[in-house]
C-alpha cells in the first residue's frame, strides 16, 4: 500500500488513464508502429541535421510544414476522438485532462529548443538517428536521459 502512496506523489500531471494491463505481446503493436514512424522520419528527412539546422536558420520551410501538419492531425484526432466518443483498441474510454500554464514550460522549451538546434536531434528523431547509423547521436541520448533524471531529482525545486 505505501508503494501506491508514493506512485502518487510521482504521478504525471498528464495521467495514462489505461485500466487494462497489456501483454508484452499485446506490446508489438508499439514496435510495429515505432518502426514505421521512424522509416517515415527517415523518408521525410526529418532526422536530417542540414534539415533541423536550416529551420532554425529560417532558410526553409520543410521543418515547420512537417510539424504543422502534425499539429493539424493532432487538433483533427483530438476532436474526432471526442466527437464520436473513440475508443482504444482495447475498448477504454480516452479522457482528456486540463493542463495548467506554469513558467517552468516556458524555461523547459527555451532549453529543448536550444539543445534541439545545437544537436540537430530532438525525442522523436533520435531514435531514427541512431536506427540510421548516425552513432553519435547516442550521445544526445545520453545526454536527453540525464536531464530527465536531473528534472526528476530536482522538480520539487523548480518552478512550477
Amino acid at each position: 500500500m505505501q508503494q501506491a502512496e508514493e506512485f502518487d506523489v510521482l504521478a504525471c500531471d498528464a495521467p495514462n488513464d489505461m485500466k487494462k494491463e497489456e501483454t508484452g505481446f499485446a506490446n508489438l503493436k508499439y514496435l510495429i508502429v515505432g518502426i514505421l514512424f521512424g522509416i517515415v522520419f527517415v523518408k521525410a528527412e526529418i532526422i536530417s541535421w542540414f534539415r533541423i539546422q536550416e529551420m532554425f536558420r529560417l532558410q526553409s520551410f520543410h521543418m515547420y510544414g512537417v510539424i504543422g501538419s502534425a499539429v493539424v492531425v493532432g487538433m483533427i484526432s483530438v476532436w474526432l476522438i471526442k466527437r464520436f466518443n473513440i475508443k482504444t483498441l482495447s475498448g477504454e474510454t480516452v479522457e482528456f485532462h486540463p493542463k495548467k500554464f506554469s513558467r517552468g514550460q516556458i524555461y523547459g522549451g527555451l532549453l529543448f529548443g536550444l539543445g534541439w538546434a545545437i544537436t540537430g536531434a530532438c525525442p522523436g528523431p533520435l531514435f531514427a538517428q541512431i536506427g540510421s547509423g548516425y552513432v553519435v547521436v547516442l550521445v544526445t541520448l545520453l545526454s536527453a536521459l540525464a536531464g530527465t533524471w536531473t528534472y526528476g531529482y530536482l522538480r520539487d525545486k523548480l518552478p512550477h
